[in-house]
């Protein structure tokens, strides 16, 4: 090698960013024993900058699980604006002669999960009538009407997104139990209700009690009480079916105990629940209560010749993707991305779901911006899919444009939590000297941990983006392991 072309080498030796090199925390942790065979990416950006300070196979494509719901809120606040409302529509056809309606009452949904839900009540565990002041104000809206009497049905119209609830890459396990909710054109309650039981003895079978709310659900009790803390169980079943099977283990002696399932059929739930409340107002209803999916199925379209008694809107955006990464609300993520979903055209002869729609809509955004969205595979907007896919690098670009140039900046990190004391990441970081300076988005699923968000050290600020899957050791080994990671890299 001549004496020319060795200095050009040295010296580019040194000009080379430290992006470029392995940071020596990240090889103490994939020497551990729990890392042979994982999937580890990371990637740290200045976003002031846009430097990047550390990085290690951050174009991999990992399972983000949760992390992904950093991707569809921060497009939402992007696209539909902070401030945007969720609508929420009564409506009726038909005549009015005599206090009596000769038509039918409509519900016209446009994809808002927060109607009814827990998260926007002071005390979000107990189903009480705060849960549901939307029904007094529909209420009182016949009666400004003068309806007294309804010859027809109370009809849920969720029209507004297909059938496909629930993502088809979604796994089995999870169909059934409350995180894994599908969203509609009309959700309530969260889509999910609250199943009493009273355990006895160990080794018995528990009782069930009822549920809040009260649900007409058949139920294949195969739970067994045991000598445990928790429980170690699951409500299975799939959409529209009316029926649940229960597994597993529940704590011994709890007479009152409780697990979370997923509302079957949420759009005709709402319809029977407001064929029911009106009536316990005396107002009559003839006719049983109906959704646009089933009159579909009968070959009987909804009535477009309509008129609107009332409109109830959702909270602000900014409020929605709020607890949609502090709380890591499935159902809030995904109505996101299917609300987004309304802006795709689609081509002619393009057949596409509701989820699809919103898919192409954030891959196209990102495109826009100038990022590289060829490592961003989504299948659901909530990451609960275990084959939604997506790099550091993605990741990291977003986060950085996300707090420096986006009108949204300010809704979108505070949506996500402080880490060491609030929501997921309450306990991540908790007493460490990252305490208040962290704030982060949590993924998890089995063998997989995630964290997306933002750490300032003095007076800049980082995007950060920590994806592992596969490793072999418990998950508080992990969790572990990732916070001293991040403290070796902002603390030196």
């Amino acid at each position: 090698m001549t004496k020319p072309l060795f200095a050009a080498l040295l010296i580019f030796s040194f000009l080379m960013p430290l992006a470029a090199q392995t940071p020596q925390p990240v090889k103490q942790l994939l020497k551990a024993d729990y890392m042979q065979g994982a999937t580890f990416s990371l990637m740290v950006k200045d976003v002031q900058t846009g430097d990047v300070l550390y990085e290690y196979d951050a174009g991999r494509e990992v399972t983000p699980a949760s992390v992904l719901k950093t991707v569809t809120t921060a497009t939402a606040l992007e696209l539909l604006g902070e401030d945007y409302r969720f609508p929420t529509s009564l409506e009726y056809d038909g005549k009015l002669t005599d206090g009596t309606l000769h038509g039918n009452l409509y519900i016209k949904g446009s994809g808002d999960p927060t109607l009814g839900s827990a998260h926007l009540t002071p005390d979000k565990n107990s189903f009480t009538p705060a849960r549901y002041a939307f029904i007094t104000q529909w209420t009182a809206a016949l009666q400004r009407a003068g309806i007294r009497k309804i010859t027809g049905s109370v009809i849920s119209d969720e029209s507004i997104f297909d059938t496909e609830g629930i993502s088809p890459k979604w796994q089995h396990e999870d169909m059934g139990n409350y995180y894994g909710a599908g969203s509609y054109g009309l959700n309530i309650f969260d889509n999910a209700y609250a199943l009493r039981l009273s355990t006895g003895n160990a080794g018995e079978r528990p009782v069930i009690e009822g549920s809040e709310p009260n649900i007409a659900i058949r139920y294949h009790n195969y739970l067994t009480v045991a000598a445990v803390q928790t429980d170690r169980a699951v409500i299975a079943g799939f959409p529209f079916l009316p029926e649940r099977y229960l597994y597993g283990v529940v704590p011994a002696n709890r007479p009152a105990y409780t697990l979370k399932g997923d509302i079957p059929d949420p759009a005709l739930f709402l319809a029977e629940f407001l064929t029911e409340q009106l009536r316990r107002n005396s107002i009559a209803i003839e006719s049983p209560p109906s959704c646009h999916r089933i009159q579909a199925e009968a070959g009987f379209p909804l009535s477009r010749e309509r008129q609107t008694l009332v409109t109830t809107y959702s909270p602000p955006l900014r409020q929605i993707v709020r607890i949609t990464n502090e709380r890591s609300h499935n159902l809030y993520a995904d109505a996101l991305l299917k609300t987004l979903g309304l802006r795709y055209t689609p081509a002619r002869g393009e057949v596409i779901t509701s989820f699809g729609r919103g898919i192409k809509t954030v891959q196209s955004h990102w495109q826009k911006k100038g990022i590289d969205t060829t490592p961003l595979r989504m299948y659901d907007g909530s990451g609960t899919a275990l084959a939604d896919k997506v790099s550091a690098a993605f990741l990291a670009d977003m986060l950085a444009g996300m707090a420096d140039r986006s009108p949204a900046s300010e809704a979108f990190l505070q949506s996500l939590p402080k880490a060491g004391s609030e929501g997921t990441v309450a306990n991540f970081l908790r007493g460490s000297s990252l305490q208040g300076k962290a704030l982060l988005k949590s993924g998890s699923m089995t063998r997989v941990r995630c964290y997306a968000g933002y750490v300032r050290k003095g007076d800049r600020q980082y995007a950060v983006a920590l994806l592992t899957n596969n490793y072999s050791c418990k998950d508080r080994q992990m969790v572990q392991a990732l916070e001293k990671l991040l403290l070796a890299l902002f603390t030196n």
